[in-house]
């Protein structure tokens, strides 16, 4: 099968994130695409007005004729009625991560890995190569702030030099690409869903090494370079200490920003950083970036440019309102390390401010494999509130709740709480940092609750 060829497409779960950036990809080469998701959300605005079709019911007879491919992510239950259409009456299918294979195939990748950290270290990447007006596509795990979409292209984007992807670990779908540049930012146990047990997903990360293109190079964050097994593939590390190829020294904070210089095996690379990102992670972030652009050949006064403009993805660390009295931050952390480096993060910006976190725990068999682990995170906090858990793709499993989770957090100030109670509680609140946390449709209650904070007088 090739791209070239394809006239109309049509995606099942068109809305999630990696499914629209693909579907923005196809318009962008005057392919019409048609798709269902199960609710309406910014992606599929998106898609709407650049042309897309796109239904939000489970029935057969909004499906247009002449169809040459169908895309699905493997979010969509084998129960769906469109779904089982398709397969039943013989028409390509082929999951999200086998188009991104081919829309990869034969063109430079840089592709970046990990159980978290791959959505703004991709779009840091990103961002350089735009504002150093390379060549190139960007398929995005979330919504890049400085252009408001997760699919980016730069010049001569019709036939890129480049293509920068996320490299996906769930359901395998990274082994689907075969990089030049690899990024592995984290290898933490995660989606034991799929993989049964931590070793299996690290043996899968080594297979995904293993697929590095001949004199390709892989960029690894230090702490994982461990898990590794034998390769010949070029290999570079990173992390803040300089105990990696890649770090920083001379660290400051000032007005809000971090100023920092990036070092390459003890040589001086890219001089006095202005990055506007919280969190000591997403320097790590952007030095992985850096890593990545300097291997391609970017230049570090163009690098140090893009860094200084740089501002983020939505619900990455999503700064929504910031006052002498009041700090509203949103994030999509939904694994416990995420959760701990986040809290960790807001809790050295504001060490003197009480923080309130709201986390709405994603995926059943997530919540029951890290109870402990995410009982421990959140008790960085001086008050949780959780919601229930957000089952995406799951059943519920017996026994698994946000309880599991709220009995070993060791904060006093802890409950469960509604959707629809959840305004009333945190106008019960006298804090002065307010977090929303997780990967679920808690991202719908961001705006009320910023709307809700900016109209109280008490927290003006």
């Amino acid at each position: 099968m090739t791209i070239d060829n394809l006239k109309r497409v049509y995606f099942l779960g068109i809305g999630g994130i990696g499914m629209s950036a693909i579907a923005k990809f196809f318009i962008s080469k005057g392919i019409e695409v048609y798709g269902y998701d199960k609710t309406a959300g910014i992606t599929t605005q998106q898609l709407t007005e650049m042309g897309a079709i796109i239904n939000f019911e489970d029935i057969t007879s909004v499906i247009p004729d002449h169809i040459d491919l169908v895309i699905y992510t493997p979010a969509i239950p084998k129960t769906h009625i469109q779904f089982n259409y398709f397969l039943n009456n013989n028409y390509a299918l082929k999951k999200r991560a086998e188009i991104l294979g081919l829309i990869t195939d034969g063109t430079f990748t840089v592709a970046v890995a990990g159980t978290h950290g791959k959505t703004t270290t991709s779009s840091i990447i990103t961002h350089i190569f735009k504002q150093s007006k390379k060549s190139f596509n960007a398929f995005l795990g979330g919504l890049a702030k400085n252009y408001n979409t997760n699919f980016i292209s730069g010049i001569e984007a019709i036939a890129p030099q480049s293509v920068i992807a996320e490299a996906d670990e769930y359901d395998k779908s990274f082994l689907k690409l075969h990089p030049n540049i690899a990024i592995i930012t984290a290898m933490d146990a995660d989606h034991l869903d799929i993989y049964g047990n931590h070793q299996n997903m690290i043996d899968s990360y080594n297979d995904f090494v293993g697929q590095i293109e001949k004199e390709g190079n892989l960029i690894i964050h230090k702490n994982y370079i461990k898990l590794l097994r034998p390769t010949k593939t070029h290999i570079f590390t990173y992390n803040i200490e300089g105990d990696s190829d890649f770090y920083i020294k001379n660290l400051k904070i000032f007005e809000g920003s971090y100023h920092f210089d990036i070092y390459f095996r003890g040589n001086i690379l890219v001089e006095d950083i202005k990055f506007n990102q919280g969190g000591l992670h997403n320097i790590e972030n952007a030095i992985a970036a850096v890593a990545a652009c300097y291997l391609r050949d970017i230049n570090t006064k163009d690098i140090n440019k893009a860094l200084r403009t740089y501002s983020g993805v939505y619900r990455r660390f999503d700064i929504r309102i910031k006052s002498n009295n009041l700090i509203f931050i949103d994030d999509y952390a939904h694994h416990p390390q995420e959760l701990k480096m986040f809290i960790q993060s807001v809790k050295d910006l504001y060490p003197r401010k009480k923080i309130t976190g709201i986390f709405q725990p994603h995926l059943y068999s997530r919540t029951r494999d890290f109870a402990n682990a995410f009982a421990s995170s959140l008790s960085l906090l001086d008050d949780i509130i959780l919601l229930d858990i957000y089952p995406a793709r799951e059943l519920p499993i017996e026994g698994i709740t946000s309880e599991i989770i709220l009995k070993n957090i060791t904060s006093k100030n802890k409950m469960i709480c509604k959707r629809e109670n959840l305004i009333e509680e945190i106008l019960k609140r006298n804090s002065e940092v307010f977090l929303t946390i997780g990967a679920g449709d808690i991202e719908n209650l961001v705006l009320p609750i910023e709307k809700t904070l900016k109209n109280i007088s008490k927290f003006l």
